[in-house]
């Protein structure tokens, strides 16, 4: 096989190689699994890897070669760039849903790039199937290489290109609106949402942007001053570095969605009328746990001073006696099992304790404690570090060692809600000796 190694084309085979090799490896567990999010990871990764390609095997001799090696360099579709906006909402959507499917209305998102394809393969088998293949006629083109339907289609990578910035920027501005709402459905639903934020992705979405856009300038100056390939190269480079990126962000999304029930988008199910008249408590017991709760809001226990000062911060709101009770249910159940402990704690395993339904769960938490889910569990978590850093026998554990203890899952989170909440890093905490 043709491959002359020299500074340019060897600088981009540690790119190509990696992005192909991952590119396979995530279809097999598509094909085995049937997991969305492996083949959408395989495309998106797929497309830099091919754009990078051409540019390798051109200045490994294939463009030079006047032969097979260069037909190939014209008639693979080396930049689909129709497929890079559909294919990142896509992603997006399979990472924030399990129950996501490639069906019918997920695929007509990639019909541009699907007809971008098709524009290929049809001049392939214009030029080389019929042609050349039947009719025995010679290639006219590029010392007998290129034919002249591939000529033609070359009239289209411009406007092609620019239709592709414009899906890109379009599923952009839609991925960040879905990823507002994304946002607030995960402080609702999980007490820890850190990992499942998918910052990595946005950023990934600047670059292949700023990538793409860089690449149009490439085409439009050296239109205007006959630049050489050679500064063009820089920009194949880019997207090389890009390939890296969607490998180490993508993998590890991918498994944060898999490892963890994420329904956004998706209705949860209502309760039915005899469910929820089983779960409504009685009278009695709506008196019971009402008296509990104004007895250890009076007189609380000098061992439940972290319940004591949760209470505080929840006083009595006007709610119906039915979520009243529920609420005060919820707080007793925070009290005794203490659940908070749990780093992976969500809204649904709270409910499925509590014999509620999430959706009447959520309302009890926004509307009579006024916090979302996540605020609500940290609240705990909070007060519980506030008192181990206060406790001398908890003097010779790090701050790390005081964060898992109380419940949270790293050192980040910790920081950020401790501030958040009590206006103070825990850095700044004077703690005992031991």
């Amino acid at each position: 096989m043709l491959f002359q190694f020299g500074p340019r084309s060897a600088l981009l085979l540690p790119f190509v190689v990696p992005g192909a090799v991952v590119t396979l490896w995530l279809l097999g567990r598509a094909g085995r699994r049937g997991a969305a999010p492996n083949a959408l990871l395989a495309l998106l990764i797929a497309l830099p890897t091919l754009s990078v390609s051409q540019w390798m095997l051109g200045y490994a001799g294939w463009f030079d070669s006047h032969d097979g090696y260069s037909t190939v360099m014209f008639y693979v579709p080396w930049q689909l760039n129709l497929l890079l906006g559909p294919g990142y909402y896509l992603y997006f959507r399979s990472l924030t849903n399990q129950e996501f499917r490639l069906g019918p209305r997920a695929w007509r998102h990639l019909l541009p790039g699907l007809a971008q394809v098709a524009l290929f393969a049809g001049v392939a088998l214009l030029d080389l199937g019929w042609r050349r293949g039947l009719r025995h006629e010679a290639l006219p083109d590029f010392f007998g290489t290129k034919g002249a339907a591939a000529t033609w289609r070359d009239a289209l990578f411009e406007p092609l290109n620019w239709l592709g910035v414009a899906l890109l920027v379009a599923y952009g501005l839609r991925m960040l609106a879905d990823y507002r709402r994304y946002a607030h459905y995960l402080d609702d639903n999980f007490s820890d949402p850190e990992r499942l934020r998918f910052a990595g992705l946005r950023q990934l979405l600047v670059l292949q942007a700023l990538v793409l856009l860089l690449g149009l300038a490439s085409t439009l100056l050296n239109y205007l001053f006959d630049l050489s390939y050679d500064a063009a190269w820089y920009i194949f480079a880019m997207r090389g570095l890009l390939i890296y990126g969607l490998i180490v962000v993508g993998i590890q999304a991918n498994y944060a969605a898999a490892t963890s029930p994420l329904r956004f988008g998706t209705p949860a199910p209502p309760a039915d009328a005899d469910t929820q008249a089983l779960l409504r408590p009685t009278p009695t017991e709506q008196a019971i746990v009402a008296g509990l709760d104004a007895e250890l809001a009076l007189n609380p226990l000098p061992e439940k001073e972290i319940e004591a000062a949760i209470r505080a911060a929840y006083p009595p709101v006007a709610l119906p006696p039915e979520l009243l009770a529920w609420r005060a249910k919820l707080l007793a159940l925070m009290d005794e099992n203490q659940p908070w402990l749990e780093p992976e704690l969500t809204l649904t395993e709270l409910a499925q304790r509590l014999r509620t339904h999430p959706a009447l769960l959520s309302k009890v938490i926004n509307t009579g404690c006024g916090q979302n889910f996540s605020d609500f569990v940290n609240t705990y978590r909070v007060h519980e570090a506030r008192r181990k850093l206060a406790d001398p026998r908890f003097g010779h554990y790090s701050l790390v060692g005081v964060a898992l203890e109380s419940g949270f899952n790293s050192k980040s989170t910790f920081n950020r809600v401790f501030k958040k909440l009590l206006n103070q890093a825990p850095s700044e905490v004077v703690r005992p000796k031991s």
